[in-house]
Order: structure tokens, then sequence, then C-alpha cells
């Protein structure tokens, strides 16, 4: 247990986040994964995903790529403690977010509408929103041109996608670390652009900032 512990610790966890592992009989790694990052839970969950700063790089980005207004309709898929979500609204603009974590959901809730679903099957109708917008999370999706045709299907025509993720370049850095990073899927930006066309997206564009990318696109 000494070396689970010791990677708990790097991560900002401790003996009952250790405790809470064993009792989950699940493989370390996934679990760990899902605790820190893919379904955030425990004490930290909520004071990292509710901090001001969390991905406050990937959200400025991705609210200067959208240039959201009054009129508009946002979805953000994953979204965490809803701080994007805030600043949606501040905009004029209407915003909506899911997350497959009930922790999150019931954090970002205080900030905005939010509910538990899953980027496979997303619980909207056809030509819902103006704006998709994922920050962080791209990364973890097995089936990503699965996630970005249901995103197509919920966009209006002329609607707009954003989404801010990992370049492999940062695979083993403080950005993606490992165990984590294993656990993850990371795309070049060219083969990130093509996941995108492949869905139906036009004016695919991905723009690369010391491996931190932001893809934008138009339905």
């Amino acid at each position: 247990m000494t070396g689970e512990l010791e990677v708990l610790r790097r991560f900002g966890l401790g003996e009952d986040d250790l405790e809470a592992w064993r009792l989950s009989e699940t493989d370390f790694e996934q679990w760990l994964t899902d605790r820190v990052a893919r379904r955030p839970t425990g004490p930290r969950a909520r004071s990292v995903y509710g901090a001001e700063d969390v991905h406050d790089f990937a959200r400025r980005a991705i609210l200067e790529a959208l240039l959201l207004g009054p009129g508009d309709r946002l979805l953000e898929i994953g979204c965490g403690g809803g701080l994007l979500l805030r600043d949606a609204l501040a905009t004029g603009a209407n915003a909506t977010g899911i997350d497959h974590s009930e922790e999150m959901v019931k954090l970002a809730r205080e900030r905005a509408p939010v509910v538990v679903a899953d980027a496979n099957r997303l619980p909207f109708g056809e030509a819902e929103f103006t704006s998709v917008a994922m920050s962080i999370v791209f990364f973890f999706f097995d089936n990503p041109v699965g996630v970005l045709r249901e995103c197509r299907r919920v966009l209006r025509s002329g609607g707009r996608l954003a989404i801010y993720t990992t370049g492999p370049e940062l695979r083993g850095t403080p950005a993606a670390p490992e165990p984590l990073a294993a656990q993850g899927h990371f795309h070049s930006d060219e083969e990130l652009a093509e996941l995108a066309r492949t869905a139906g997206f036009r004016d695919v564009a991905v723009h690369n900032e010391h491996g931190g990318q932001l893809m934008t696109a138009r339905v």
C-alpha cells in the first residue's frame, strides 16, 4: 500500500482516499483517474474544481473563440465546477452543462443549470444550441468521433464548436501526468482536426500553444 499512498499524495490525496480505493476493488490507475479528473469526487474535487483559477487558460481561450452574447445558447460538455458556464451567463447567453460526475454536477449547479449525462448520448434535441464547448475533457473520450457527431446533432446551422485539450507533447508533464496520461487519448493537431471533419464539421482549425490545443469548427 505504501506505493499507492505515495502516488495519491502526489495528487493531493491521502489515507482516506486510499481507503476509498481499497473499498472500490477496482484497478488503481483507473480509479485514480476517475477520482482526480474523469469523475472527480471527495473533498479535493470541490476545492480544485471550484477554484477560480482551475483551467482558467482554457476557459479564456474558449470564450474568446465563441464570442458569446445574448441570443446564444451554449452547451458545455464536462462542465466540472461550472466556471465557464458562469462566465457564459455573464455575457447574456443562455448556458447549460452536462457532466457524468454527480459531485461535479452538484457543484456546478451553484452557478448554472447542469444535468448528469453521457457525452455519447446527449439528452437534447436536434439544433438546440448555437455553441458547444469542452474544456480539458476531450482527452478522455474513447469514441471522439461519436461525441463530435452528437455535438453536431445538437448544434444549429452555423453553430460553433470550441474544444480545449492537451497535445501529445505534454504527456508525462504536470499538464498530463502519469498514471493519468495512460488512461487518456492524445491527438496531434492534424489528427484532432480530422476527427472533427469526419464528424461533419467545417471550417476546422487547431491552434496549438505549447501543447495546449484549441480546436474550433462550425456546422
